[in-house]
């Protein structure tokens, strides 16, 4: 490991985060003989084994949630790794190349210079500079409750980043806010540990788990799903419902409701202990069940077209009956009647780029930039959804994002090493005598 700084010292490239993507953004780097540093605040791929639920594990199969130059050892390909085992395989990547990682160093501040090239880091050990500095730090840093969020001090209110198992919760009903995978998986954990659930549930996909024997990471791969550059338009707020729990099952919410947990519509709003909901649930239930056998149909086609030899599978067809909770939505929740003593809100992230002191960052804070490369020379995203296609924020994409952001570093570099050699070659022709 190189050694703390608490002096000012100049590298090359600065990664800030050693998670899934400061790991692959390393790996690349070191593969084209890029000097870098990465500094990770806390541990290695922390937010896995400290910011999940206890009982997390992968969405995505052993043989596909995994960079390219490593399997996970002694886990079935077709099996769905835990949080604790997905963090030890990012360990292992790293020692595997040796990745230049300094943890417990938080970055304050990147400011770029203005008499000379590159940037000044303020970090918690000391000052650094830089040439250039990628930003991989993902897209899970500030967790969102929405205003509307009740304030009741006699209820428990928690951000799905906090939540870690039912015996946290007092006892008594738990309201779940948002069923996209996170809100999904919750509300399954906490009605399997014996609470009564009810589920806020809005706009979502849920592709089947599997299908024909094939995983649906399989049939979006082979459909050239994870290459999309662009959601689809009307779908910008629509969250993905799918799970690896439990061996791995197709996240269907009937099935939920009828194992009791009462699903309702989009949380609207909160007054005097009532709880109100858009009258919205069917419509969304039915927009889940369309994007659900849009998968299926395209797979048939794609397999049909392709003489693929896969064992055909009606009864993925078959959607359960509509529970009352559906045909009779509750639009209004009395809390404390209903014993709801928790709210937890899986309603997602925000990134914070503050850090970056505006480099790279439009108006709002947000990144600037095309494929990871920032609008503001010298400076690189890393991890964020959609960075260059579907893929990205996942861990396979990750790594070929971290691929094509390193060969534009290398490129650079080698601008600036011509430049450097012709300014030297001049200086030598100058120096000859007459």
């Amino acid at each position: 490991m190189p050694p703390t700084a608490r002096s000012s010292s100049e590298i090359d490239t600065l990664v800030v985060g050693g998670g899934q993507a400061g790991i692959a953004m390393s790996e690349h780097l070191s593969g084209l003989g890029v000097p870098h540093l990465v500094l990770e605040r806390d541990r290695i791929a922390e937010r896995w084994r400290t910011a999940r639920w206890d009982s997390l594990v992968a969405n995505g199969p052993a043989w596909h949630d995994r960079f390219p130059g490593l399997e996970f050892d002694g886990i079935d390909p077709d099996a769905f790794p835990g949080k604790e085992r997905v963090a030890d395989y990012f360990e292992a990547y790293a020692e595997k190349f040796h990745a230049p990682i300094r943890a417990g160093v938080e970055v304050k501040k990147v400011e770029r210079n203005a008499d000379r090239p590159g940037f000044t880091i303020e970090t918690s050990e000391g000052i650094l500079e830089a040439h250039r500095v990628v930003a991989a730090t993902g897209p899970f840093q500030n967790p969102v409750i929405p205003p509307i969020a009740p304030a009741d001090k006699d209820i428990t209110q928690i951000h799905s980043a906090e939540y870690r198992n039912a015996g946290q919760l007092p006892e008594g009903a738990v309201l779940v806010v948002g069923a996209g995978s996170s809100g999904a998986q919750i509300a399954d954990d906490l009605q399997r540990a014996g609470r009564k659930v009810y589920l806020s549930v809005g706009p979502h996909h849920r592709p089947p788990r599997a299908y024909r024997n094939r995983d649906f990471t399989w049939w979006l791969g082979v459909l050239g799903e994870w290459e999309a550059e662009a959601m689809k338009p009307g779908t910008e707020h629509v969250t993905i419902a799918v799970s690896g729990a439990h061996g791995g099952r197709t996240v269907d919410f009937r099935t939920l409701a009828h194992g009791g947990m009462t699903l309702v519509g989009r949380t609207k709003a909160f007054h005097d202990g009532m709880a109100t909901f858009e009258p919205d649930l069917a419509d969304n239930i039915a927009a889940g069940d369309a994007n659900y056998l849009s998968l299926l149909d395209a797979a048939d086609d794609y397999a049909a077209r392709n003489g693929l030899d896969l064992p055909e599978e009606p009864e993925a067809r078959r959607i359960p009956p509509d529970p009352e909770c559906v045909t009779r939505p509750v639009e209004e929740l009395d809390l404390a009647a209903a014993g709801v003593r928790s709210i937890i809100w899986a309603t997602g992230f925000e990134v914070d780029f503050g850090w970056l002191n505006g480099n790279g960052l439009d108006n709002d804070g947000k990144p600037h930039h095309r494929r990871g490369i920032a609008n503001d020379p010298g400076i690189y995203f890393l991890g964020l959804p959609w960075l260059s296609n579907r893929s990205s924020s996942f861990i396979w994409g990750v790594w070929h994002d971290a691929k094509h952001i390193a060969d534009h570093i290398g490129k650079q570099r080698k601008y600036l090493v011509h430049d450097r050699d012709r300014k030297r070659r001049n200086m030598g022709e100058s120096r000859r005598p007459a």
